[in-house]
């Protein structure tokens, strides 16, 4: 299988995530992943994790790259963490809008992650490699189906060299999506995979970020109730399946959304042959 890889994990809060964060990096990095990102906390919760987090990667000899969140900050705070990456020698990015901290209610200097593409680019010229997010099954905020496809490529444009996309389960979201953009954007348009291993935290995550769960698959989950092998079982077949159909359309990366486990994804990559 001829085609990048990449991982997502999220910064460890105490010292015993920190160490199986460590064995899970070095787990997944002997699958040659293109890159490693690291998710942002909002309301600054996590941002020191992040950067941490993201330093002991690239110590490991791996890249990585930052989420950068822009909701609620101002942009000397974005220019801060933009030198500090770069002067730690970071080349990557994934600039993302993201959500208000709860009880906050300025929005900061920047409204979408368009703008934060647009100040990245403004202030650091072509040094970082930015990546940006995608919804196939449309962001739950957006005005309609068509205003988000427009918001994206607008995004796309002010300078995105890579889109990641949210995760899902049908391919026909994804491919309607790509195929509405495809002749507007020229980047790369990478599907978010999303391993299946708890029902109950994969519909409180799917609830809260606007990803479907196909009723067949809801259903067949709660039939399982909490028998982990079965979920285990059929959750490693669908998401198989799905990477399996998304290879076949021809995608260039598959993105996976790991939780900082190893086993599920080195699963379906096993069943993948890759």
């Amino acid at each position: 299988m001829n085609m990048n890889i990449s991982f997502e994990f999220f910064p460890a809060k105490t010292e015993e995530g920190a160490a199986k964060l460590q064995t899970t990096c070095t787990q997944l990095a002997e699958r040659n992943p293109e890159f490693f990102s690291v998710t942002f906390g909002a309301g600054g919760t996590t941002q020191d994790g992040t950067l941490n987090t993201v330093l002991g990667i690239q110590r490991m000899g791996h890249e990585a790259a930052p989420h950068l969140s822009c909701v609620g900050a101002s942009r000397e705070k974005i220019r801060g963490l933009l030198n500090t990456y770069r002067d730690n020698g970071i080349k990557r990015i994934v600039a993302l809008r993201g959500d208000l901290p709860s009880g906050t209610m300025g929005t900061g200097d920047f409204r979408y992650a368009s703008e934060l593409v647009e100040f990245i680019r403004a202030e650091t010229g072509e040094h970082f490699f930015i990546e940006v997010a995608a919804y196939p099954e449309t962001h739950p905020q957006a005005k309609s189906p068509a205003a988000d496809v427009e918001a994206f490529v607008h995004k796309v444009k002010c300078g995105a060299n890579s889109a990641i996309t949210q995760y899902f389960y049908n391919p026909d979201a994804f491919l309607y999506f790509r195929d509405q953009v495809q002749n507007r954007v020229n980047i790369p348009l990478i599907p978010g995979i999303m391993p299946i291993t708890n029902y109950s935290q994969l519909a409180r995550f799917s609830d809260a970020c606007g990803a479907e769960i196909p009723r067949w698959i809801r259903n067949r989950l709660q039939h399982f109730g909490d028998d982990r092998e079965a979920i285990r079982s059929f959750g490693l077949e669908v998401v198989t399946t799905l990477c399996e159909n998304l290879i076949r359309e021809g995608v260039s990366g598959l993105h996976f959304y790991t939780m900082n486990n190893a086993q599920p994804t080195l699963s379906i990559l096993d069943a993948l042959g890759y």
